[in-house]
């Protein structure tokens, strides 16, 4: 699926409850890298997997893999983003 379309897809995301574009996935991670939940939400749509694996660099997308098989709890995910907006604001 060429670039341009993917970044067009749109869906409903799970964490935020509204519609979102891949782009923005692509981008709403830690240190603006993907979300750790891409490869859940988007599977159903296209190969997720294979984009990532030809567009990121092997050790980004193979620390995404780590990630996403051993997702934060949802206390942790909130401290995660608190410390780093507090990191942004100092």
């Amino acid at each position: 699926m060429p670039d341009q379309d993917v970044n067009n897809l749109e869906r409903r995301c799970p964490r935020l409850g509204s519609d979102i574009s891949f782009r923005y996935c692509l981008l709403s991670g830690e240190d603006d890298g993907p979300c750790f939940k891409i490869l859940d939400c988007w599977w159903e749509y296209f190969d997720v997997a294979d984009y990532l694996r030809q567009n990121m660099p092997a050790a980004a997308f193979a620390e995404l893999i780590r990630t996403a098989e051993q997702p934060k709890n949802k206390i942790g995910s909130i401290i995660d983003i608190a410390r780093r907006a507090q990191e942004k604001t100092s």
